[in-house]
């Protein structure tokens, strides 16, 4: 699985990536290439970079990359109505979010290379569904994305108005909408928005794709909008990753492979945390947020403490979540801790 390294930033100003100066700044500072050669790094920036650490790319993501690009061609000379589009959907903190950022970033790098030095343009643009949010609401998110003055005296129709001027005038193919669950269509202001999402759609030319908790199971796709929204995008699963068989257990154990591998510790023996594949499952129920959570924050506390190492003594020093805390002290079914067992015996 390929590896999306960081680069240490000295630079401490935060600025969302709803916006579009924090979106370039994320875009830039989250270079492809690896970084090597750490040797020189302090104290702070090896604990800067565990913070921020490294995206792996799963099984999800590279299914997510595909049908993206294979959608955007599709949609490239398509004219008239709104085009066809993605929605992500999973349970909490399985990387729904962090999938949309590096998808756009991976798009945008590659617009820039098509045209370099070109100043006038926007790839791609990225907003969040705010709470309890009316159509204004929403679009006023995608003019502080862009940055455009937006008057007490402007209405949803001069914004709306605004915003689809600015992002056909920057040529903007990839819209990323984040919290999209947030959208109750049986509500009259969720309706409303889902109404304006779909006008937006209709007006700029570009991909949209919409990521959220359990969108499947929402009221998004509840109705006579939902229908009609179910009629235009494609659904695709970002679900925990499972590890009864073995090509399951490879996966994951593949992932922890990478992500102990991107590791800036002094003492880590290579392939310690890779033979706790089993254990790391078990503790984080396979959502790849927990784990590289539960791995950032063991990594920290190895460089505070000095012991530079990562054991499975300092893991179980550590809480994660509290949905993973609670799904490890639920009951194990008889045949996951059969097929636990074996996967053990093996080891």
């Amino acid at each position: 699985m390929a590896l999306a390294e960081f680069t240490p930033d000295v630079d401490d100003a935060f600025d969302p990536v709803s916006t579009w100066v924090g979106w370039q700044r994320y875009v830039d500072s989250a270079p492809a290439t690896a970084v090597a050669d750490d040797s020189g790094w302090s104290r702070e920036q090896r604990l800067d970079y565990h913070s921020q650490f490294v995206v792996v790319v799963t099984p999800a993501m590279e299914r997510v990359s595909i049908q993206l690009q294979r959608m955007l061609l599709v949609n490239r000379r398509h004219r008239g109505t709104a085009r066809r589009g993605l929605i992500v959907s999973g349970p909490p903190n399985t990387g729904k979010t962090t999938m949309l950022m590096e998808l756009g970033r991976i798009f945008e790098l590659t617009d820039r290379r098509k045209h370099p030095g070109v100043q006038d343009r926007l790839p791609v643009a990225f907003v969040s569904v705010p709470p309890a949010s009316t159509p204004k609401m929403l679009v006023t998110e995608f003019a502080r994305f862009l940055g455009l003055p937006v008057l007490q005296r402007m209405n949803q129709a001069a914004i709306t108005d605004a915003v689809c001027a600015t992002l056909c005038e920057l040529r903007t193919q990839l819209v990323l909408v984040d919290d999209i669950h947030l959208l109750d269509t049986r509500t009259r202001s969720g309706a409303e928005t889902s109404d304006q999402i779909k006008h937006l759609g209709e007006r700029i030319p570009a991909t949209f794709v919409y990521a959220g908790v359990d969108v499947h199971d929402s009221p998004l796709l509840i109705g006579p909008r939902g229908q009609q929204l179910a009629g235009r995008f494609k659904l695709l699963r970002n679900d925990p990753l499972p590890y009864g068989t073995v090509a399951q257990r490879d996966v994951w154990e593949e992932l922890v492979r990478d992500l102990e591998g991107a590791l800036r510790l002094r003492n880590h023996r290579p392939g310690s945390l890779a033979r706790q594949a089993a254990y790391l499952h078990r503790r984080t129920a396979g959502v790849i947020g927990s784990l590289s959570h539960l791995l950032r924050e063991a990594a920290v506390t190895a460089i505070m403490d000095g012991t530079e190492t990562i054991t499975k003594s300092l893991l179980e020093d550590l809480e994660l979540d509290i949905r993973a805390e609670q799904q490890l002290l639920a009951p194990v079914p008889a045949q996951r801790r059969a097929t636990a067992k074996r996967a053990g015996d093996k080891r």
